[in-house]
């Protein structure tokens, strides 16, 4: 399970998950394209598309960085264009980038509402769509950062438009997988089985105090990795855990991937998990 000389298109990968998967893959020897709209330094989130890439290669793998906004259809056509003439192909889309608003519909702006549907929902389409002539060549794979479809009511009383937006994203895997099955491609999609401790959920939080009940990136990286290293559709059309296809490629310890190893504090479920 390698991903040498492979080539992922990662959106969003300036920090976080994004930047983990990147790193991973990195690590086989693969080539990353950074494909995020931090291209300066922020004030309270770390990381740019070119500290990414300097730790791309650092880690082993070959990185272009690519200033991409993920709404901007032109340029995304532009940057999967970029990427496959540097790389000589595509192999995988990994669609990370994300918005979130945890607000109802009664409070909830509606230009709010319409970045998440543009960086969530929409993006997934459009970038799908905009790397399809590249994965028709590779047979590659296509990763949405989405959960599975839990239609129990709490995850839509106090936050259903930004509910509403992520399970677009995985319904499109689930559609996606079945309309590019004759082309070979796998579509999947993946979500944590618990809180992940990023500069972007502390920055929602306002603290890092629950993180004591959170794991690292890491886990959505290796589980990831599982993923894109698969060949032949072996996975496809599935809304996964991290820690469900870890268990299943042979993975039983996950206490090396606690963000507070000396807490003693329950797990705290993510988002959509019962």
């Amino acid at each position: 399970m390698s991903l040498q000389g492979k080539t992922l298109f990662i959106t969003g990968a300036s920090r976080g998950i994004g930047r983990e998967i990147a790193l991973r893959a990195a690590r086989d020897g693969a080539n990353i394209v950074i494909a995020a709209k931090s291209a300066e330094p922020h004030a309270k989130l770390p990381g740019t598309i070119h500290s990414v890439a300097a730790e791309v290669e650092a880690a082993g793998g070959k990185a272009l960085a690519l200033q991409v906004d993920v709404r901007d259809e032109e340029a995304v056509r532009k940057a999967l264009a970029q990427a496959n003439e540097h790389f000589g192909g595509i192999d995988a889309l990994v669609n990370n980038a994300g918005a979130i608003k945890l607000t109802g519909v009664q409070h909830i702006e509606l230009k709010r509402f319409d970045l998440m549907h543009q960086i969530n929902t929409r993006a997934v389409l459009l970038c799908s769509q905009a790397a399809l002539p590249y994965l028709k060549k590779s047979a590659g794979h296509i990763l949405n950062l989405s959960p599975p479809l839990n239609l129990a009511s709490k995850w839509f009383a106090q936050f259903s438009p930004y509910t509403v937006t992520k399970y677009g994203m995985s319904m499109l895997t689930l559609g996606m997988s079945e309309e590019f099955a004759s082309y070979g491609i796998s579509v999947n999609s993946l979500w944590p089985q618990t809180m992940i401790a990023t500069a972007a959920i502390e920055f929602q939080l306002g603290s890092r105090e629950s993180f004591k009940q959170a794991r690292t990136p890491a886990i959505m990286a290796d589980a990831a990795h599982v993923i894109l290293s698969s060949s032949g559709r072996q996975i496809t059309g599935r809304l996964l855990i991290d820690e469900e296809i870890l268990r299943e490629s042979g993975v039983t310890e996950f206490d090396h991937y606690r963000f507070d190893r000396e807490s003693e504090a329950a797990l705290m479920p993510d988002l959509f998990i019962d």
